[in-house]
């Protein structure tokens, strides 16, 4: 087998490491997360330091699991790992990328490096699909470009490749030094510079100077010439061979002619004297660019004009994302049907764990294609992957993947030559209640697969970005010290965004607590499978048998609601005592204690310490969201303060305080005490402008033209016309109405949807579950997408024109909206 192997003695050495090594390991898979960590050996764990987080916390856990050896840089107690390899360093990370860059010594075959704004992961996929079918490549995850990514990147060459495409990504100064001396390019490729992450750079010369250095000794750069301060930066300081291609007549590869049509690009060009033509199956600028520095480097490969014409006619759009879909029977499946090979196989597992929510996993997948193994390795190595991800079903399609089905003995296989004869025997009733991951390279066809299994909807969807969901929390984490706890409030189905999807994802990301706000919210949180700590915030007293068998904690703001959740305890002593959590009032004039109540809360709690564990007493803050209310925040601080005092006073201690929601978190971080309470800014909203540009909205919702038609002047549009058309109209139906939760308020040019870029405003009065917006001036077909809100066409815009909070427009979707959950 040629898979990644070292002796972990060697690798202390490597990474100059003061090691005690009880027993000599072969390391086989690196771990920067633990819970990515299924089982098995072979596994070294880095302890990685962050702004946000310390790996060390994990190393525990991980030992108690089966990892044996860990790259370190604090003291701990080897005595609680008895049989544990400790190598310290000071810098885990630093150990890394050392590892990785020696490793990387070992290949002489061609490394791609690629670099820029935008573009960096659609050129590496579209080269991987270009040169597939005559090299065996190995490239970089989806898009695994940071300090951590590159290095783990990197440690999957093998002396069975031919070829290497590695992207690499920056968001400061000094980065990409470190990155530089891991992949040593021997090829670059710059696609552009643009203001993505340019916060920490004074300007985007400086941000262009430090991509470079990636290329500083590649043997050739490709770039577009017509970027200017790309070009100029490059000519000051590359002295490698500089290819570039533009409409600028000294370009190597000169653009004479762009035509588009709906879906398609015909670009003609000149090259060494000759002109050629290509048609690429996208319109866009950005893929137009892209396929261009992919067509550069394959005429500097040496490919010949009619196989890269016939080749970039075929790319294949890029799915960087793994999608969740609800499924037929109550399954759940999760889409990676355009890419196969093993580090995209660990991801993806990864992803159907986090989503499986205690149902049992099923893996649908192709042949792995041009990895360069033999059979035998190459399944042998599936089967150790899959093994160790606790898959129950592998559905195996693809000659060689079924003449190797013996390798998964601890599965139940089924095998099928192809997809045509996996849909020939497919039966709706052998799925039920699965997780299913749909993973198989793009000739396989597996979107057929897919649409086999997806539940059928009509064609209004709401898309949830997971990536984004985490780069909030992270930045929340950012703000809090390091002991202090986030609970997070997932109650009106998570804000519209999804309960459960959300509640896992968020388990998964290592949040201590949630919040629902009635006890149906929290079993239906635990019927699927969720079994972190969860507080009820609005409690109603029937429920308290229900939210006791489900270990759900309740809110307690009243004498009352204090008696009668006591009275619920007496049938079930053996779970007492019972974790609740008290309300304290202290300007918010809605649910809690006045700290007038205090005084003689405090005894009543103390009688009840055997039958209750107060394990936090928290208050809400009114208008923590506006300068404004900075004293009556101050205010109620007070009284809170107060009435905590009271409490331990009277002898209730050792609980928790929490007081901010997410606008405190942001204006109030002071007022943080031991957990804080997470809600609108984890799904990317805020009442404040200054904090909007540190959070990314995670909901997009789209539907689609149903109909166009064309209506003459004079005539009405929809129920009850309140006006006749000035003009000849062209007309877009979509398949979104009030019923979608579009309020009507939104109909006769109130509000505006984006079609293919452009502001289509609403039409006459919308109807139950459908609409019209007025397409006259904007290019579109039937089918095309319409985006309600989303990057286009802002939930804020659409709020201010219904003159409420981007909030109630989010809660308001209805649940008959398909929720589509996607992470790359």
């Amino acid at each position: 087998m040629s898979r990644t192997a070292y002796q972990l003695s060697d690798i202390s050495q490597i990474i100059g490491a003061e090691a005690s090594i009880v027993e000599d390991e072969t390391i086989r898979d690196l771990l920067t997360d633990s819970r990515t960590y299924i089982g098995g050996s072979g596994f070294l764990f880095f302890a990685l330091k962050t702004n946000k987080n310390d790996g060390h916390k994990y190393i525990e856990e991980l030992y108690r699991k089966g990892v044996k050896s860990f790259v370190v840089s604090e003291r701990i107690d080897e005595s609680l790992f008895h049989d544990a390899n400790i190598l310290r360093v000071k810098s885990p990370l630093q150990a890394l990328q050392a590892l990785a860059a020696e490793h990387r010594k070992k290949f002489s075959y061609p490394v791609i490096g690629i670099t820029g704004s935008n573009g960096k992961t659609i050129v590496k996929e579209w080269l991987f699909q270009l040169l597939q079918p005559d090299l065996s490549i190995v490239r970089t995850p989806r898009s695994y470009n940071s300090q951590i990514g590159v290095p783990l990147s990197i440690w999957l060459m093998t002396v069975n490749r031919e070829l290497a495409i590695v992207e690499c990504g920056i968001s400061k100064k000094g980065e990409m030094i470190h990155l530089e001396k891991i992949v040593k390019p021997s090829i670059g490729i710059f696609t552009n510079i643009g203001p993505a992450h340019q916060k920490n750079f004074t300007d985007l010369r400086e941000k262009t100077v430090e991509k470079l250095v990636l290329f500083l000794e590649t043997e050739v750069l490709i770039s577009c010439r017509d970027h200017t301060l790309v070009q100029e930066v490059i000519s000051e300081k590359y002295s490698g061979k500089h290819l570039t291609w533009g409409k600028d007549p000294n370009s190597d590869l000169v653009i004479l002619a762009v035509e588009k049509t709906a879906n398609h690009s015909r670009i003609r060009a000149k090259y060494e004297g000759n002109e050629s033509v290509i048609s690429i199956p996208f319109s866009d600028d950005a893929s137009i660019e892209n396929a261009c520095h992919c067509w550069l480097f394959l005429l500097h490969h040496g490919m010949d004009a009619r196989t890269i014409s016939q080749r970039l006619s075929q790319l294949s759009p890029i799915a960087m994302r793994l999608e969740k879909r609800t499924g037929i029977n109550r399954c759940t499946i999760i889409n990676d049907s355009y890419n196969s090979d093993l580090a995209s196989l660990d991801i993806a597992l990864d992803f159907l764990a986090m989503q499986a929510q205690g149902r049992d996993k099923t893996l649908i997948l192709s042949d792995i294609l041009q990895t360069g193994d033999d059979p035998e390795s190459l399944y042998t190595k599936v089967a150790d992957i899959i093994g160790r991800k606790d898959i129950k079903h592998l559905f195996a399609i693809g000659k060689e993947i079924s003449s190797n089905a013996h390798l998964f003995e601890h599965l139940n296989v089924l095998k099928f030559e192809n997809t045509e004869t996996f849909l020939n025997a497919f039966h709706e009733h052998d799925f039920q209640e699965m997780a299913i991951l749909v993973k198989g390279a793009r000739t396989f066809g597996f979107e057929r697969i897919v649409h086999r299994l997806e539940a059928k909807k009509h064609e209004t969807v709401m898309e949830i970005d997971l990536n984004k969901m985490n780069q909030n929390l992270e930045y929340i984490r950012s703000l809090l010290n390091p002991t202090t706890r986030i609970m997070v409030m997932v109650k009106a189905f998570a804000y519209g965004s999804g309960s459960t999807e959300v509640a896992a994802a968020l388990e998964y990301a290592g949040v201590e607590y949630l919040a629902v706000a009635y006890a149906d919210e929290g079993v239906a949180l635990r019927e699927s499978g969720i079994k972190m700590p969860i507080m009820v915030l609005n409690p109603e007293t029937v429920a308290y048998d229900t939210m006791i068998r489900y270990d759900l904690e309740p809110q307690i703001y009243s004498f009352s609601t204090l008696m009668k959740f006591e009275d619920a305890l007496s049938v079930h002593s053996e779970k007492t005592p019972y974790k609740v959590h008290i309300k304290i009032n202290s300007g918010m004039n809605r649910l809690g204690f006045d700290v007038s109540d205090v005084s003689e809360l405090a005894p009543k709690l103390v009688a009840l310490k055997d039958k209750l564990n107060v394990y936090s007493v928290f208050t809400h803050l009114a208008g923590s969201d506006e300068a404004k209310f900075d004293r009556l925040t101050e205010k109620q601080i007070e009284r809170y303060n107060e009435s905590c005092k009271i409490l331990i006073d009277g002898g209730i201690k050792d609980f928790m305080r929490h007081s901010l929601n997410s606008n405190g978190i942001l204006r109030h971080s002071n007022y943080q005490m031991d957990m804080v309470r997470l809600g609108l800014g984890l799904y990317g909203l805020s009442s404040n402008e200054e904090f909007r540009k540190n959070l990314k909205p995670i909901s997009t919702l789209k539907t689609i033209i149903s109909q166009i038609r064309i209506a003459s002047e004079g005539e009405g549009v929809g129920y009850s016309p309140q006006s006749s058309l000035p003009i000849k109209t062209r007309i877009g139906v979509i398949a979104m109405g009030y019923a979608d939760g579009l309020p009507r308020a939104l109909g006769n040019g109130v509000g505006e949807v984006s079609i293919n870029g452009k502001k289509a405003p609403f039409i006459g009065n919308i109807c139950m579950d459908m609409s019209m917006v007025n397409i006259t001036d904007i290019e579109c077909d039937e089918g095309d997408e319409v985006e309600v809100f989303g990057n286009n066409n802002s939930i804020y815009t659409m709020a201010e024109n219904l003159q409420t909070i981007p909030y109630e427009v989010l809660t308001n979707i209805s649940q008959r909206v398909k929720r589509v959950f996607f992470k790359e």
